[in-house]
């Protein structure tokens, strides 16, 4: 079948809107990584990045996507998982920046068997992983993050999709894990408020990234989504990207605790 989707526009937007602006993100894996595509845009707006890796096999690629970047970009080994790697990232960011002005929360994993069959027989291992990685992490996370964003107010930004609401096939756990998130963004986001942190996420249509295309059935979701999308088409990462950051850019300081959906329209869809 050939492939009749309408291309959207691929020169990046640049700005001096963030320039002077230091952030984290979190969940950059490779080039394709929804994570990488959001560390440019705000990159190409002024920012000065951090960035961390969980253990070294990904500790070369994240360098190597990171040296692309204008002005150094500190490297922070860290697996969300684990309480003093959190807290050392932090501890090396108030080192380094002094202040935070935003974070990018784009992390999540399930047991690829948990991704598969029936989610009522998730085992209780897999269930907490999954929750503790894709969910908990932006709890703490955002803990860690809070004394840097303080000083001078900041945006979190966490990324999400339409299974937390929405039965999605393959999606499973992952699915509960993502609705745990997006709660977590009301509550921090209250929590955080008054000291002028906002806390949104991203709902992302679904992108052919290496991560993605572990879920069973993945090619058949894309073509789905093109079909039914009120745009006719897959939204693409820099779109994505893009609306990361408008959440984390001055453009949006009225919103906090909000999902904005970036899929196309696919969700607006009844048949």
């Amino acid at each position: 079948m050939p492939d009749t989707e309408v291309k959207t526009e691929k020169t990046p937007f640049k700005s001096d809107l963030l320039k002077g602006k230091k952030g984290l993100v979190v969940g950059v894996a490779n080039k394709r990584s929804i994570a990488w595509g959001i560390a440019q845009a705000l990159s190409n707006h002024g920012a000065q990045l951090a960035f961390t890796y969980q253990g070294d096999r990904l500790k070369e690629s994240v360098a190597e996507l990171a040296a692309t970047l204008p002005g150094k970009s500190p490297l922070y080994p860290c697996d969300v998982t684990k309480d003093d790697e959190v807290k050392k990232v932090f501890e090396g960011l108030s080192q380094e920046f002094g202040s935070l002005h935003f974070l990018v929360h784009a992390v999540a994993f399930a047991k690829k068997e948990d991704l598969d069959g029936r989610t009522i027989d998730t085992a209780k291992d897999g269930f907490q992983i999954a929750l503790d990685v894709s969910s908990y992490s932006l709890i703490a996370l955002a803990k860690a993050a809070e004394p840097l964003l303080e000083k001078e107010g900041g945006s979190i930004v966490a990324l999400t999709y339409l299974g937390s609401e929405k039965v999605v096939p393959n999606y499973n756990v992952m699915g509960i894990a993502k609705a745990a998130l997006e709660s977590a963004i009301r509550y921090l986001a209250a929590d955080l408020g008054k000291k002028n942190i906002r806390v949104n996420g991203v709902s992302a249509g679904p992108v052919s990234t290496l991560a993605a295309r572990g879920i069973s059935g993945f090619t058949i979701m894309l073509e789905g989504h093109r079909n039914r999308a009120a745009l006719k088409r897959n939204v693409e990462v820099e779109e994505v990207a893009n609306t990361a950051f408008f959440l984390l850019s001055p453009l949006s300081s009225g919103i906090t605790g909000e999902i904005i959906y970036c899929d196309a329209g696919y969700r607006i869809m009844g048949f």
